[in-house]
């Protein structure tokens, strides 16, 4: 088996195992590395791959707003910054803007990393719980 195949095996196992949360923040890590290519692509003036990796971070974007339980308030919100993430990116792509896919960038960022640290506190929270 050769390198590439095992990367590929060992990236599929570790989705395949991964829970809920552990996969969002894997598609937050995506997200931030494909509008990273995306920003890095466009300097470069390799507008197709600025288009194409732009895309899948669009497609990721997409993903989180499908997925949000909108019974929730605070879930309206974070459709807002979505929307507003999926702006950037496209006005980003169509107009070849750097600026806007950093916007986008340091968005997913922010809320990559508040997702990190709710599920990081849920951990401490379960543990103290089977602790007590």
């Amino acid at each position: 088996m050769d390198a590439a195949n095992s990367a590929a095996t060992y990236k599929m196992q570790q989705v395949m195992t991964a829970s809920p949360e552990e996969l969002t923040l894997m598609l937050y890590n995506g997200a931030i590395r494909f509008v990273t290519e995306s920003m890095l692509a466009l300097e470069a003036r390799d507008f197709e791959k600025s288009h194409n990796t732009n895309i899948k971070t669009q497609k990721i974007v997409r993903e989180f707003m499908a997925t949000l339980d909108m019974d929730y308030e605070i879930s309206h919100n974070w459709m807002q910054l979505y929307d507003y993430i999926e702006y950037c990116l496209v006005q980003g792509n169509l107009k070849k803007d750097a600026g806007k896919l950093k916007e986008a960038k340091d968005m997913l960022v922010q809320l990559r990393d508040t997702w990190y640290q709710a599920m990081k506190k849920a951990r401490e929270e379960k543990a103290m719980m089977k602790s007590s």
